[in-house]
């Protein structure tokens, strides 16, 4: 959902819901402050729809969607970065990807299906993302995929370095 659609608009979610296709795994993201009320786990959890749980840039006014919480059968997790503008030009490290994994674990046991997405970035910093998070959890990577992940670090960090030298001449 926008990040402007509030709670005040539940019912026109209900009649959405109603009119949804049955055979699919569906996820809703509620991106606005006013969704922390009560209830809403409920319709999510009367339809079989995913509660999108997500780390983001404003943890402070979205907390109740980064804690661990189950609707469905499935799940989905987004993880949006921690950039306020732009917020998906962002690269999440090892240590912020590991405070995932309990969650993670805990959300496994409750649903037979775990789903994760990395917001997609021009850059391919989503795909290293998730590569590195899927290492974290215990699955091996190819060579193929080790070596993307290297690489795009690297030149990650050497745009970084160059964009602080850059910066820096500028003042």
């Amino acid at each position: 959902m926008p990040p402007t659609f509030r709670v005040k608009e539940f019912k026109n979610t209900e009649k959405f819901l109603d009119r949804l296709p049955a055979g699919y795994d569906y996820a809703l993201e509620f991106r606005h402050p006013s969704w922390d009320a009560e209830g809403r786990w409920d319709l999510l959890k009367h339809y079989n729809i995913a509660a999108v749980m997500i780390d983001s840039p404003e943890p402070d006014k979205l907390q109740f969607l980064s804690r661990p919480i189950t609707t469905a059968n499935h799940s989905f997790i987004r993880w949006h970065g921690r950039n306020v503008k732009p917020r998906y030009n962002y690269l999440y490290s090892k240590k912020e990807l590991k405070l995932w994994v309990d969650k993670i674990y805990k959300i496994s046991s409750e649903t037979a299906v775990v789903r994760g997405y990395f917001n997609n970035h021009y850059g391919a910093r989503a795909v290293v993302n998730a590569l590195e998070f899927k290492q974290i959890l215990g699955t091996s990577l190819s060579e193929k995929e080790k070596a993307v992940v290297e690489n795009a670090r690297n030149v990650f960090f050497q745009a970084l370095k160059q964009s602080t030298l850059d910066n820096s001449l500028r003042q």
